[in-house]
């Protein structure tokens, strides 16, 4: 099995669960944070949104930009990360070796800020969306949600709908 092939299988296997977690959130109640410090569930909602956004552009421009942009509604964040994981899901599954190892640029504020294979920022990426849905996960309860069961049943699992 090559990266592409395993980043592929952990990609289709993360989407449902990071649809989980995200349908667990009360739309009402996105600007939660646990500290001042802490981002609102909608600010971290929206970073894994748009990292999604990066990757695609990643993979089919060979560079991306992080802009700072307001969040859209709830539900229209839903709708977008949940295309833009298929579209992303899709896009891999059609490169070839060539193009996922292909160096892409990393803009931030109009600056490269780095370069690397397209493939490795996507697993790079991944990763972070990873350790944000933690964040979300334990925002939940606090927020009045539930959890939803992420690598296996949750306490509240039993419950869950």
């Amino acid at each position: 099995m090559t990266q592409r092939e395993f980043y592929l299988e952990r990609r289709r296997a993360e989407i449902p669960v990071f649809m989980k977690v995200l349908k667990a959130l009360p739309a009402q109640k996105l600007d939660y944070k646990p500290h001042e410090r802490s981002p609102s569930a909608e600010q971290l909602m929206w970073t894994l949104t748009k990292e999604l956004g990066s990757c695609l552009d990643a993979a089919t421009q060979y560079k991306a930009e992080w802009r700072t942009e307001p969040p859209p509604p709830f539900d229209e964040m839903l709708d977008l990360f949940e295309r833009w994981s298929n579209e992303l899901t899709d896009r891999v599954e059609k490169m070839d070796d060539a193009s996922w190892n292909r160096v892409a640029k990393f803009y931030y504020n109009g600056k490269v800020v780095s370069e690397q294979p397209v493939g490795q920022f996507l697993w790079f990426i991944l990763f972070d969306a990873i350790h944000h849905r933690g964040q979300l996960s334990a925002y939940l309860r606090p927020m009045g949600a539930k959890v939803p069961p992420i690598y296996g049943p949750s306490a509240d699992s039993a419950t869950m709908a």
